[in-house]
């Protein structure tokens, strides 16, 4: 029995619990997990916790071997070719009418890569040097990214986009051509194909002279191939045609002769092997066609720049940063065989001088590795003093009456 004193205390506590508030009387509930006392307990966040844990619990789990499986699932391409090789690709070049200095510079820079390399005076069209000439003057392959030069050239020349015009990628995301050239964006030049259709692209290709033999008279050249309609939707259109080159072969030769015309304010000129003495001696340039590109150059140039400087060439630089290198690398497969392109010229005080590399092969072959090879070539010519007027070339054979050719 309770006492006077201690009534009075339990009837004013009992008399306090409605001012406690829920909280409190949940607290008591929890050590107490009768239904009625749950059911008074339980606010509208504790009966949404309860639900989800119900429902957590009485979800069907998923099998830990499936997750496993699709976490650990990679792809992993295949190549049946290798990317070195053992035999002197050099067999059989003819050598007599080339550049000492450069050849040995692009043998030397090559090294045991399964590739070949075409070095170009691009104010006269001359082939300085062409280290397996098997490989230079086959049927060639696809550009991969290499062919962004073409249509950069294109939307320039149609007034679609400047250097600094952003191009919508995809939310909020753009980016202009100077970055795209410098990091390779696939996204940018697809868009800009689309934009451009697929008639002013293949013209605008055309006139670049993709499609056709870029040499005069060089015996063995053989023919890219451009084609004649778009390639299927399901293959990516005119889209993957203007980010990777898809459905489009094109020779190291055809790629020279594009930059050449960059790189000398928009002569193409046809590219000429000279094989002895005397035809380097009698040497005359030859003019297929002038390109209007002179105004639009600088525009394209500030990319090929960033591409060597911050972009995707940039390991040029770590054989070579003595003069300023503007280039495009590229890189993609098809049908087990990598391809690896740079293509590039120096701008020196004493001339200019294109070099294109290309190389094919498995995993180790890419872009940025060919980058590396012209770096190391453009370090070898620097080294012999190649880039120091009175050499001979490129300033010499400029001065050569040009003749003009129709294709």
């Amino acid at each position: 029995m309770f006492r006077g004193s201690h009534l009075r205390l339990v009837l004013t506590f009992c008399a306090c619990l409605p001012l406690a508030g829920v909280s409190w009387a949940a607290h008591i509930n929890t050590h107490t997990p009768t239904k009625k006392s749950q059911k008074v307990s339980e606010t509208s966040p504790t009966r949404r916790r309860y639900h989800r844990l119900a429902r957590s619990r009485s979800a069907k789990p998923i099998p830990v071997s499936a997750t496993t499986m699709r976490r650990r699932h990679h792809y992993y391409e295949r190549f049946h070719m290798s990317s070195f090789v053992q035999d002197d690709i050099t067999a059989g070049d003819i050598i007599r009418g080339e550049d000492p200095v450069v050849r040995q510079a692009a043998i030397d820079a090559l090294g045991n890569m399964n590739g070949t390399v075409v070095a170009i005076e691009p104010t006269s069209g001359r082939v300085l040097a062409m280290v397996n000439q098997k490989l230079a003057l086959s049927s060639g392959a696809q550009p991969c990214s290499t062919i962004k030069l073409s249509v950069a050239l294109a939307a320039l020349s149609e007034g679609l986009i400047s250097r600094d015009t952003p191009v919508a990628l995809g939310g909020r995301y753009r980016m202009n051509l100077t970055k795209a050239l410098a990091h390779s964006n696939n996204a940018y030049f697809e868009a800009l194909g689309r934009k451009l259709g697929f008639e002013k692209v293949a013209y605008y290709a055309h006139e670049y002279g993709l499609g056709e033999l870029a040499g005069y008279d060089i015996p063995g050249e053989q023919l890219g191939e451009y084609p004649d309609a778009v390639i299927p939707e399901k293959l990516g259109g005119v889209g993957k045609m203007c980010s990777f080159g898809e459905g489009v072969s094109m020779t190291p030769l055809q790629l020279g002769a594009m930059v050449s015309a960059i790189a000398n304010g928009g002569t193409l000129y046809y590219l000429q092997h000279p094989t002895t003495a005397e035809e380097v001696a009698n040497f005359q340039p030859r003019i297929k066609r002038q390109l209007d590109i002179a105004p639009i150059i600088p525009e394209l140039s500030d990319g090929m720049a960033g591409a060597v400087q911050y972009g995707t060439a940039r390991s040029l630089r770590l054989n070579f940063n003595e003069e300023e290198i503007l280039g495009k690398t590229g890189t993609c497969s098809h049908e087990g065989t990598r391809y690896g392109w740079f293509a590039s010229y120096v701008n020196t005080s004493v001339g200019r001088v294109v070099v294109v590399i290309f190389l094919q092969g498995g995993r180790p072959t890419f872009g940025p590795k060919a980058a590396e090879i012209a770096g190391r070539m453009y370090r070898n010519m620097y080294d012999h003093n190649f880039f120091v007027a009175g050499h001979g070339t490129p300033s010499d054979t400029a001065a050569v009456k040009t003749v003009s050719t129709n294709p």
